[in-house]
């Protein structure tokens, strides 16, 4: 077991709408609400942080948020202006799931670096 739990973020419709709307090249038939939640970053954060989950929210939606657009469009342009919490809410359904298990046994590293 690992001393981490995993956030993850659901898309909600009005996140893919933004995604469909704000797409520069326009020839795209658009994603879907299916298509877009297939594949999700799993943010790793401390477990004790998964306790309290919604202060952890409140106080890193904008890094989540960011992050999040980021993968669709690195154009911040093209990016909503008003990032609010409660547009983060709106867009977004947090999982969070605290029982992570390293089944692989090596050393976890920073690819980044």
């Amino acid at each position: 077991m690992v001393n981490r739990a995993a956030v993850i973020l659901k898309y909600k419709d009005p996140f893919i709408h933004w995604v469909n709307e704000a797409d520069p090249y326009d020839d795209n038939p658009g994603i879907t609400l299916e298509r877009a939640n297939q594949e999700r970053t799993v943010y790793l954060i401390n477990d004790d942080d998964a306790e309290n989950l919604e202060e952890w929210i409140s106080l890193n939606f904008m890094q989540l948020f960011e992050s999040e657009l980021e993968g669709w469009y690195t154009d911040e342009s093209l990016w909503p202006k008003n990032r609010d919490r409660k547009l983060f809410d709106e867009w977004f359904n947090v999982e969070c799931h605290s029982v992570i298990v390293d089944t692989v046994g090596s050393e976890i590293f920073d690819d980044e670096i």
